[in-house]
């Protein structure tokens, strides 16, 4: 009998190690950290977002229109919340990357009809560094989304695979995540409109 203990113990250990036991839960981690990462950059941006429209409305006040949707678009990517819970929820998921997008869109927009408009502008010291940091910005962005994206995929692989699907299922409940898709019409250039038509 102590004999067979002795056998079955480790036996059981091994099974529920190769069930994904602590696999699943490094790898939701791994998630959450991605998430986190990307939203220190969407924060990053939003912070220079209001920066620039700033900047731009001391150097150019007749734009306060499109100042005010790029603040307006700002303040919905602000305002949409996405949790770790709600990972697992394709229209939470959807809503945050469309309010994200909003603020994406508005931006190149302002930089647009900034430089065609008032090339004067380019000139600013200022002006030009903020550009360049809200595209590096946008960069950091991409790659965040892709890192998400990567862990996402990597956690729903492991939690529909032998063996780890039974200790996900069993023990977690596991769920698959949503990945980030690109928002609905963002393979379409934003539309320059400045209005000139009498």
């Amino acid at each position: 009998m102590r004999m067979l203990r002795r056998l079955i113990v480790p036996l059981v250990a091994l099974a529920l190690a190769g069930c994904g036991l602590n696999s699943v839960p490094t790898a939701e981690e791994q998630v959450n950290a991605a998430w986190g990462n990307l939203q220190s950059e969407y924060q990053r941006r939003n912070d220079l977002v209001g920066n620039l429209v700033e900047t731009v409305k001391a150097a150019a006040g007749s734009e306060e229109r499109i100042l005010t949707q790029v603040t307006e678009a700002r303040s919905r990517a602000t305002s949409v919340n996405l949790t770790p819970e709600q990972l697992s929820d394709p229209q939470a998921v959807q809503r945050y990357n469309e309010a994200q997008a909003g603020l994406t869109n508005a931006r190149s927009l302002l930089g647009t009809v900034i430089m065609e408009r008032y090339p004067q502008l380019q000139s600013q010291g200022r002006f030009a560094d903020m550009m360049v940091q809200l595209e590096g910005t946008e960069n950091s962005i991409l790659v965040a989304r892709r890192d998400y994206n990567e862990a996402v995929r990597q956690y729903n692989t492991r939690i529909r695979t032998f063996p780890d699907a039974i200790g996900a299922k069993i023990f977690y409940g596991a769920e698959p995540k949503v990945p980030f898709e690109a928002a609905a019409g963002s393979q379409n250039a934003p539309k320059v409109d400045f209005n000139t038509a009498a």
